[in-house]
């Protein structure tokens, strides 16, 4: 026969109790004992009474004329004590780590052209401040990184919006900066000879390098709200490929200010004249209404403070 669980009564016990025993065993008197909690003596007799009474009357001391002893409940009951106080104890010392983020994890994610240079400024700094934090990071597009956001895989994610907020409400969106555009076209394009930033416009019978088909929710959407619908000649997801095509006179692509700085010497960044604001935003999304981890908490001031240094 299967073995069936037998439902046993478990007593209903104050940490307190239990505190004030360990200390009487410990001392084997109960005037030392409330000495060295600062307690009165007839407080610590209650407390052992409490404790005796919510095991079954079971006396825990022999009381002597000169202090107390344990009896056999009471030498029974010592180690399962010791054991609530370190489990207390060692929960305290967690929690606490936590508070002053030197203990913990944090889980966060970014998008790819963050992590060339916001996220490691940020990184940096935090695991200077914070080395016993354990980190964990993902890369990926702003609408996974949002979907591993909601199902409690990350604390924090870095994402970015073209041509508008993130519709939905259940995310706190926590603002880093603004980016302008640059345009890169191979070196010796005629328009790198002209003044001042170029309009999209200028380049409207361009091929256009894209990570996508369809201009809708990419840096391109800045040229549809210039009025014209740009030709994607090819789709090429990462960015030193797409640096590739541009040198080898295939077409032109955007570049967001984060990734400026990291250009091939064969290819020429021109900054786009921002019309109607930056073409993009950069945040950090928490999900609305749950409680931010300290050690989240200090890696959202470090990417604001990474942020401020980074020109946009």
């Amino acid at each position: 026969m299967p073995n069936q669980h037998v439902p046993v009564d478990v007593p209903d016990l104050s940490s307190v109790w239990l505190r004030v025993f360990l200390e009487v065993a410990r001392q084997g008197s109960f005037t030392v004992a409330a000495r060295t909690l600062g307690w009165t003596q007839s407080a610590v007799s209650r407390q052992i009474s409490s404790l005796e009474g919510a095991l079954s009357g079971a006396p825990l001391f022999d009381r002597l004329p000169r202090g107390v002893r344990l009896t056999e409940a009471g030498r029974v009951l010592v180690p399962y004590a010791e054991a609530v106080a370190e489990a207390l104890q060692g929960a305290g010392r967690e929690l606490a780590a936590l508070r002053e983020v030197a203990g913990g994890r944090l889980r966060f994610g970014a998008f790819a052209t963050a992590d060339a240079a916001l996220v490691p400024h940020a990184l940096a700094a935090f695991r200077a401040r914070h080395p016993k934090v354990g980190v964990s990071r993902e890369e990926g597009f702003t609408p996974a990184l949002l979907d591993r956001l909601t199902a409690g895989h990350l604390d924090l994610a870095v994402v970015s919006t073209t041509g508008g907020g993130i519709p939905s409400p259940e995310y706190a969106l926590h603002h880093l900066l603004d980016e302008s555009l640059y345009v890169a076209v191979p070196s010796g394009h005629p328009l790198t000879a002209g003044p001042g930033p170029v309009r999209l416009g200028q380049l409207a019978d361009a091929d256009w390098i894209s990570g996508g088909p369809r201009p809708e929710g990419t840096l391109l959407d800045a040229a549809l709200r210039q009025g014209f619908r740009p030709r994607v000649a090819h789709v090429v997801g990462e960015w030193t490929a797409k640096q590739g095509y541009v040198a080898a006179g295939l077409g032109v692509t955007l570049v967001p200010a984060l990734a400026a700085g990291s250009v091939r010497p064969d290819v020429t960044l021109l900054p786009v004249l921002d019309e109607g604001g930056p073409a993009r935003a950069v945040y950090a999304a928490t999900v609305r209404g749950r409680s931010l981890a300290p050690a989240a908490e200090a890696f959202l001031g470090a990417l604001r403070e990474a942020a401020a240094r980074i020109p946009a």
